[in-house]
């Protein structure tokens, strides 16, 4: 585990990382700590120079190929969760084998059900967003980041609405 400190965003900065290490950046409201993330996955380009994951040039990419590259490579947890209101808690952590047509269905919702009892949700799948508590929906939103086993698992602010106990047992 690595604790990056103010992590200079509008200069030249390298951020170089190897399998199986956990990383935390840190750092105050606004300092680049989301746009860090946003540049991993591909969601923002930078302004000026590369960004490379895993020898991949990800600002050569089209938006084509980023898609396809983050349904393969990232899993995300994004700080405001991004549930999709009208969809249950394990079809929202179904979603992502969905959409990249991973398997049959109902081995999709087996899967997504064995992320959620990960988090400690197996009991809450039927539920809707609102129905949960905030700690709820972001657990669900780890499960959903966890579906296809990406090999890069990035998260925003990933256990700011979990207790300690809670985030330390599941994250």
């Amino acid at each position: 585990h690595r604790d990056l400190h103010s992590f200079p965003t509008r200069r030249s900065s390298d951020l170089q990382l190897t399998l199986g290490e956990l990383v935390a950046v840190t750092g105050p409201s606004g300092s680049g700590k989301t746009t860090i993330i946003n540049l991993i996955a591909g969601i923002d380009r930078p302004t000026a120079g590369t960004v490379t994951v895993d020898g991949r040039r990800l600002d050569q990419m089209t938006e084509e190929q980023l898609a396809v590259w983050r349904g393969h490579t990232i899993g995300i947890v994004f700080q405001f969760f991004q549930l999709l209101p009208t969809l249950t808690a394990v079809e929202n952590a179904t979603l992502p084998l969905d959409l990249a047509h991973l398997g049959p269905a109902h081995e999709r919702r087996t899967v997504a059900s064995r992320n959620l009892a990960t988090v400690g949700l197996a009991d809450r799948g039927d539920r809707l967003p609102l129905e949960l508590s905030g700690g709820e929906q972001q657990r669900v939103a780890i499960a959903r980041a966890m579906a296809c086993a990406p090999p890069i698992l990035l998260g925003d602010e990933l256990t700011g609405n979990l207790d300690t106990k809670i985030g330390r047992a599941h994250v």
